[in-house]
């Protein structure tokens, strides 16, 4: 049971706009709405080049299988529908929006019907919410997990990484939302048990949620230490619930569902008032940023106009990140808008984002004691080196979640997380190759 127990690494915070409540953003001058924000298969497009579109206006609906539909945070006028390349190197359709400033709601929003599991499920669905702690996944499908299995719901609510308080401030400044959220999801999975998990540097936070869920029985708002990755889905489920995650397990398999706080919140705005997840709150922060604030920005608004209302750069910028400094992609330029599963910009000057030059490995073992999941980097980078597909199998170096603990404390500044995305890539074309050569 000790595997996650105080793994980990104690970073600076530089939680510089948890006070900062967010202010919100006027109407872009355009709007770029991929048609995948979303793990699964993209949206498609619903609307036509000229069509005039309404605050709430369904754009894409939901592909085969997995996916999300999307919808429009302003009214205007479809200018083109165009492909980009992702944050994550992928070709994406996407619909351009010419906004009109008028902001004209779609009369098409009314508050859904909910009175079952069923209605609550097509409600969340057609709500476009994803999850909003990065990877995307479709709310709606973590939530139809069979009630029999699930006993609790933990909300994640640790926001580990440094500069990112967009969850903090829902936490403070939606308590009620989350409450109300956490209510409905506990309904309608028929749990009687939740654990509202946030780290010890949210006093506040803590402070407002055990206020908004006062009352409501089987709820327990539990202060975590402010270990980075607290907010990993197994090291959350372990320092919570006490339960351990194995290889290729869902947190579903040990009786819970795990989800965002602020993914909460939107469930209930949603049901409340029928708007769809048109916007979102991100925060703008780092060494290059003039006037560093948390936003709330109409979801497909292009990163360069989420800058300048923060100011603009007060120097030039050497790298931009989509997302925390530990886990976040870097932009490949300025163009790129903001998806449901922003919750950060951050952008660095030379002297914070110039990497460390890197040395030979010395065999110290740092990186194995702080790994949340205790792997041996050592060992998978040897196996990646020899190409041991075998040894990489060995290794489970899928459970990486690449939170970067690894590199931060590696003295000899070595790229060790990098090294274990191309081990699992590495690893996944040999299991391939073994099965294909089975058959």
């Amino acid at each position: 049971m000790s595997i996650f127990k105080l793994k980990g690494v104690h970073l600076r915070h530089c939680k510089n706009t948890a006070e900062a409540v967010p202010v919100r953003m006027e109407v872009p001058k355009k709007l770029v709405l991929p048609m995948s924000m979303h793990i699964g298969a993209p949206a498609v497009p619903v609307v036509k080049v000229g069509d005039e579109i309404k605050v709430g206006q369904l754009v894409g609906e939901p592909g085969k299988g997995l996916s999300s539909p999307i919808y429009s945070g302003v009214s205007g006028k479809v200018k083109k529908i165009d492909e980009i390349i992702s944050v994550a190197g992928t070709h994406v359709t996407t619909v351009v929006i010419e906004p009109d400033g008028l902001q004209t709601v779609s009369e098409d929003i009314t508050p859904p019907k909910v009175t079952n599991r069923e209605e609550f499920l097509e409600a969340v669905r057609m709500s476009g919410i994803v999850g909003f702690g990065g990877a995307g996944f479709p709310t709606t499908v973590k939530l139809s997990a069979e009630v029999s299995k699930i006993d609790t719901i933990v909300v994640n609510g640790a926001e580990c990484e440094p500069y990112i308080t967009s969850d903090t401030r829902t936490m403070i400044d939606d308590a009620e939302y989350v409450a109300e959220g956490l209510a409905l999801i506990m309904k309608y999975l028929e749990t009687d048990k939740a654990v509202i998990g946030i780290e010890n540097n949210k006093p506040r936070c803590i402070e407002s949620m055990r206020r908004a869920t006062e009352g409501m029985s089987g709820v327990e708002v539990k202060s975590l230490p402010a270990l980075y990755p607290q907010g990993g889905e197994k090291v959350l489920v372990y320092h919570t619930l006490g339960r351990i995650i194995k290889e290729g397990q869902l947190p579903a398999d040990v009786g819970a569902v795990v989800i965002n706080c602020t993914t909460v919140a939107a469930i209930a705005k949603y049901i409340r008032t029928g708007m769809p997840q048109v916007e979102k709150c991100v925060t703008v922060d780092g060494s290059a940023i003039a006037e560093p604030k948390n936003v709330i920005v109409p979801i497909g608004t292009p990163v360069l106009e989420l800058i300048e209302f923060c100011g603009g750069f007060k120097c030039q910028p050497r790298k931009i990140l989509w997302g925390g400094p530990m886990m976040g992609i870097a932009l490949p330029d300025l163009t790129m808008p903001v998806l449901k599963q922003t919750n950060a910009i951050l952008a660095f000057d030379r002297k914070d984002a110039t990497p460390p030059k890197s040395s030979a490995c010395i065999r110290c073992g740092k990186c194995a004691a702080h790994c949340p999941f205790s792997l041996s980097p050592c060992d998978i980078s040897k196996a990646y080196e020899a190409g041991d597909g075998e040894a990489l199998e060995r290794s489970k170096v899928n459970l990486c979640m690449e939170c970067g603990c690894c590199s931060y404390v590696c003295p000899a500044k070595r790229n060790i997380v990098q090294k274990n995305k191309l081990a699992k890539a590495m690893l996944r074309n040999y299991q391939t190759s073994k099965q294909g050569g089975g058959k």
